[in-house]
């Protein structure tokens, strides 16, 4: 596993393809609204961190941003490229990445208490709204967007207890399901 043999495997492979495909299919699954849509993709960071743990976690979130920089059409605004900086809400993509070494380092990845795993999701949470706010507000302002104070609240504040709620769900999940992983990730080394 990737940590301390530095290497990856075929089972770390499909564990970080799974959460790229999860967070792609939570782009598209969206609730249009003016400057940020809102999507689910927070909650898929975090809950990366949460399951895969850090390194893997931000393996994860760093194809998915690459994938949609390049062109393919991964983000919830379509296939635009490296034009997509441009937009005020890829802040919150870069966040994506801090978010899930956040959540894994604090409860990732590992069989903890579900206090622990809630302290994960929240702390990756307010990480990920600490890129996203900034570059969205500079973005905004670049962009010639004028009223940058009702931005900060509909744009970006405003889905804050959504997000959260969210977060503790995803916390409660990975309570339940860090357990199976494990000693499904144990039985696997065990056999090599």
């Amino acid at each position: 596993m990737l940590g301390f043999k530095g290497k990856f495997i075929a089972a770390d492979i499909a564990e970080c393809a799974l959460a790229v495909a999860l967070m792609t299919a939570s782009a598209f699954i969206s609730i249009p609204v003016p400057f940020v849509p809102l999507t689910f993709q927070t909650v898929v960071a975090v809950l990366s961190g949460l399951l895969l743990g850090a390194g893997k976690g931000a393996v994860a979130m760093s194809v998915y941003m690459v994938m949609g920089l390049i062109g393919i059409p991964v983000f919830s605004g379509g296939g635009q490229g490296i034009y997509y900086v441009l937009k005020p809400s890829f802040g919150y993509i870069i966040g994506f990445i801090f978010s899930a070494v956040t959540a894994g380092l604090i409860a990732g990845g590992r069989p903890c208490s579900l206090k622990r795993c809630i302290a994960g999701a929240l702390a990756a949470l307010f990480v990920d709204y600490l890129a996203g706010i900034p570059y969205c507000m500079a973005a905004a302002h670049l962009l010639g967007v004028e009223n940058l104070a009702g931005l900060l609240i509909t744009g970006n504040l405003i889905f804050l207890p959504k997000d959260a709620a969210l977060c503790i769900l995803a916390a409660f999940l990975a309570r339940r399901v860090n357990p199976a992983l494990c000693s499904a990730r144990s039985r696997s080394d065990r056999k090599r």
